[in-house]
Parts: C-alpha cells; structure tokens; sequence
C-alpha cells in the first residue's frame, strides 16, 4: 500500500496534478492524503475579530474541509478506483511545516503537486511553494505542470551533471518508478571533455550492475548547458516525464543559471520527478 501526499489550494493547477496522480497510480493499491493548508497570514485581524462565538476552526477550517470533501467526491466520480482510499486533511500553519508533519504522521511515500505560480525566472515554472517544497521536505515530489494532460510517462529523462551518481538509494528508486510505470530511462550525463572518459567509465560499469533488466539509453553531452540539453533532448527524443536527482537547494542554480524565463518555460513541458539523496 502506498500513501500519496496531494497538495491543493483548489486551484486547477493543483487538481490537474491529482487527476494526474490518479492515473498514474491507477494499478495500486493507495492511501491518498488530501492537505490544503491555511496560513494564517492570509487573515487579518479584522477578519477574525468578525468571527464573534464562531471558532476559527468552524469559520475557516470546516469550510475549507467542506470544500476538499467536494473535491475528492468529484474525483471519485470521475476517476473511480477501489484500490483508493482517502483521508482530507486541513491545516492551519506554514505549508513547509504541515507538509513535514504530515510526511511523518503518514508514512508518505510521495508528494504530488501543481506547478503554477509567480513571477521570477525559477518560479514561473515551478511556483514558489512547489520549489519552497522540494528545496527543504525531504521526500520524493511529483510536479505536474499546469494544464498538462495525462500521459503514460512510458520515456523518462534523468540528466546528471558531475557530482550525479548512477548508484544509491535515490537512483534504485528511479529504476523502481521506471520498471513498474514507464519503458524507456534515457540517461543524459552533462560533462566538460576533461570529466568525459573517467566519469562515462563509471557510468558504464554501474548501468551494467543496475539496469539489466531495464530498458535504457545513456548519452554524453560535453560542455553544454544542463537547461539547453534537456530542452533538445526532451522534444527530439518524447519525453514524457523528467526526474532529478536533488542532493541541495545548489542543484537549481546549477540546473537553472544562465537560463531565461522562455527557456525554462519551454523545457519544463513535462511532469519533474525529484528525488532526494
């Protein structure tokens, strides 16, 4: 049984990625934790003080439950599974914090969240909590861009860079997501010509080890930048699906320096995989 973690602020966004999340896992048996957090900041005092007898928990709180037990019915109805159960969760307090309490308190195996957000040249993309999420919660993330219709993610691109190693726990699970929802891992390491032969050695001897019984392609891409380079490869090649290996928050200023908002935007077309290690 797998417990998924689907993050909503009742934007589209956000329920195109549960759809999304839906289909993917529609062969497993899950516990889908539905969270919507409240941040208190998003209140003034003002607005509490019109509260009068009423509690903050039934003014603001059973409302939004209401709301998320709205959302999981009509889903239901949609995208009806038995292996589904569902739980809806509402928090009152900062989305980081509620996140990792509830990744503690329910065993979470992954989180899945839209990607619209604001402006700025990383968040256009991402959206300030989706990149606040991967950055500090510590727990494989699943970001669905916005409108983005389901497809079997049957080829999956992982780019590495120089400090990327094709072994470990973090890339055993990429290989498990490969193995039991997609065909194809393209692998794409990203060097300098004075990296090149040690490091494709490394990665040769591993891919023997690791992926014998997954279908694969490795590629060596020398002294281009890691944004171009997945951009190419992922609309020569159908990518249907990104992941990354994530040690630091410095893994994005590698993975994003350099890039313009229009860059980014036409790279990340395709749901983004993170995977801590």
């Amino acid at each position: 049984m797998e417990n998924i973690l689907l993050l909503t602020d009742f934007s589209e966004s956000s329920i195109n990625a549960m759809r999304y999340a839906l289909q993917l896992l529609k062969e497993d048996q899950c516990n889908f934790y539905v969270l919507h957090v409240q941040s208190s900041a998003s209140y003034t005092t003002d607005d509490l003080m019109t509260l009068g007898n009423s509690s903050i928990y039934d003014s603001i709180v059973k409302k939004s439950k209401n709301r998320l037990m709205k959302l999981v019915e009509r889903l239901k109805d949609e995208l009806g599974n038995k292996n589904f159960n569902y739980q809806i969760i509402v928090d009152f307090d900062a989305l980081i914090d509620s996140v990792k309490q509830v990744i503690i308190s329910k065993n979470i195996d992954l989180i899945v969240m839209g990607t619209n957000g604001v402006t700025g040249a990383k968040e256009v993309v991402f959206g300030s909590n989706t990149i606040n999420v991967i950055r500090k919660v510590d727990c494989p993330t699943l970001a669905i861009p916005e409108a983005y219709g389901y497809k079997k993610p049957n080829d999956v691109l992982l780019p590495l860079d120089l400090q990327d190693s094709l072994r470990g726990s973090a890339f055993m699970k990429i290989i498990k997501f490969t193995t039991d929802y997609a065909k194809t891992l393209h692998i794409l390491r990203i060097i300098s010509d004075s990296e090149g032969s040690v490091k494709q050695k490394e990665d040769l001897e591993n891919i023997n080890i690791f992926l014998k019984e997954t279908d694969h392609k490795y590629h060596k891409i020398q002294n281009v930048p890691m944004h171009y380079a997945v951009s190419c490869y992922s609309q020569t090649h159908n990518i249907n699906l990104i992941t990354l290996l994530v040690q630091k928050e410095s893994f994005f200023e590698r993975f994003f320096t350099g890039s313009t908002t229009t860059q980014i935007s036409n790279k990340m077309e395709a749901p983004l995989l993170i995977i801590h290690y």
